[in-house]
């Protein structure tokens, strides 16, 4: 039975703690999860009730709370299926699609000017997102294993793109804290 990244991820959330739908929002929102898989909030109930019906999960009325509030929980079936299909990702190495290879591939297509002007572009985007994750990170405190992870080998990758973004657009991997002068230094970079 495989599943999807969406479902995996609620699956995976429901296996760490049961929870009601609005809970799980909140930990989605809190952990950034939306940066690496597309969950949208009308769309967690819908994975919620995909999962129940395949019997992955189930759900009881949470007790003094809203009549409407289900607590949902994974059964035997859904930890093993969660197991299986997150076991096959870490392991699988088939290439992720990345829009930014298409536009590298088609950087003859631009001026030297127009590409390093791209590239400080995108460099001042990267610090900006390394910057909240790790705001993130700091503001979430103590988090489970698997979201620690995450965060771990976001700004891993992140940071090597910052590496990469730095020595083609000739820019100082020291300059990190300071973005903006970065991007301003590019031949081409609006002033």
């Amino acid at each position: 039975m495989e599943l999807t990244p969406a479902e995996l991820t609620v699956l995976g959330l429901v296996v760490e703690r049961p929870q009601h739908g609005y809970e799980l929002e909140q930990v989605i929102e809190q952990r950034g999860i939306r940066q690496w898989t597309e969950i949208g909030f009308s769309s967690i109930y819908y994975l919620l009730a995909k999962l129940e019906k395949r019997g992955l999960m189930a759900a009881e009325h949470a007790r003094g709370g809203a009549k409407s509030r289900r607590v949902f929980r994974a059964t035997a079936e859904g930890r093993d299926a969660a197991a299986r299909s997150a076991r096959a990702l870490i392991a699988d190495t088939a290439p992720t699609p990345h829009p930014v290879l298409v536009g590298v591939a088609n950087s003859p297509l631009l001026s030297e000017r127009e590409y390093a002007a791209a590239l400080g572009a995108r460099l001042v985007h990267v610090d900006a997102r390394i910057s909240a994750v790790e705001a993130a990170e700091r503001a979430l405190g103590p988090v489970p294993k698997p979201a620690s992870e995450v965060l771990s080998y976001s700004l891993s990758l992140m940071k090597a793109e910052r590496s990469w973004l730095a020595e083609r657009a000739q820019v100082s991997d020291d300059r990190e804290d300071r973005p903006e002068e970065d991007a301003r230094q590019l031949p081409g970079a609006a002033r």
